[in-house]
């Protein structure tokens, strides 16, 4: 027996260098869904483009009218229809004001519209559409036949009919733009809900006794979180260019108010000798609206969680 006992060598007792094996493993950093949607959107030219784009629209928005040293309101009867030059960036309109300067208060009241628009739309929407969804049978059938009867009215002649009851300032534009606009939103959110409700999570906190409010807005809503980011960077572009077209139209806000429509409307009748007072009111409503939908189609591919890295 002692003759068939074998030894290790030294060489063979020898401690086994693990690094061999390391070499080997696949190492992958986990990334959360959050991180994996920032990476797609970083890897979209257009989507950056838009963002670079917002990123000079806001800093003019809020600096604008400091950094170009004029006053939007001041009257100057000597500058009047004066062509763009080192002193009036974007030239004068017929009373001398500076239109630099009332460009970028316009876009700032034309965002500020769309961004109120479109939360009262998400906000109304996610709520109607929630209680749809999760009560369903007689209480869905009802508020489903309430959004067929107000979508059967042409939106564009509910608003126009608003705002001649109520008159052209802000706060009718922002009722006659929202009372129909959530229709789609609360439709598109019972149809997401409607699929997340037969989860095992909202059924075990069905069964804790959790109550109807808190499985919306702590387990249902929150897993439709990229669905309303979406949302919410598609309707502001729409909420711009109609505000922008009801004010060209005249039906929108009054001519002391300065939005971009309302500026567009005012230049509209010079365009042939000042052609200045209508181009950049118009140039940067176009690059607004063209900054948000590129965002938009980028965060749609971002946010879709078929997208593999």
């Amino acid at each position: 027996m002692a003759e068939n006992t074998k030894f290790l060598t030294p060489e063979q007792a020898a401690r086994v260098d693990r690094s061999r094996f390391d070499a080997e493993k696949i190492d992958r950093p986990t990334i959360t869904y959050w991180q994996g949607a920032w990476r797609r959107l970083k890897k979209n030219p257009l989507a950056v483009t838009a963002m670079v784009m917002m990123v000079v629209i806001l800093f003019f928005i809020l600096l604008g009218p400091t950094i170009s040293g004029q006053e939007y309101v001041k009257i100057n009867a000597a500058l009047k229809n004066h062509a763009p030059d080192g002193q009036s960036w974007f030239g004068t309109d017929t009373m001398g004001r500076d239109i630099f300067c009332r460009v970028w208060i316009g876009a700032r009241l034309s965002l500020i519209v769309a961004l109120v628009c479109s939360t009262i739309q998400i906000v109304v929407g996610c709520a109607y559409g929630g209680i749809m969804a999760y009560f369903g049978g007689v209480v869905d059938s009802v508020m489903m036949r309430i959004i067929e009867i107000i979508t059967s009215f042409p939106s564009l002649l509910i608003t126009l009919l608003i705002m001649m009851v109520v008159g052209q300032n802000v706060g009718g534009l922002l009722f006659a733009m929202c009372i129909t606009s959530w229709c789609g939103t609360a439709r598109q959110m019972r149809g997401q809900l409607m699929q997340l409700r037969e989860s095992e999570y909202v059924q075990a906190a069905q069964m804790i006794g959790a109550s109807p409010a808190r499985i919306i807005t702590k387990h249902l809503l929150p897993n439709t979180i990229s669905i309303l980011i979406l949302n919410l960077c598609s309707s502001i572009p729409g909420y711009i260019f109609t505000e922008a077209s009801l004010s060209f139209l005249g039906m929108g806000l009054s001519s002391d108010v300065i939005s971009l429509g309302v500026l567009i409307s005012q230049g509209k009748g010079k365009m042939d000798f000042y052609p200045w007072q209508l181009f950049f009111p118009a140039a940067v409503l176009c690059i607004a609206v063209l900054a948000f939908n590129l965002l938009g189609d980028g965060l749609r591919d971002a946010l879709d969680p078929r997208t593999m890295e």
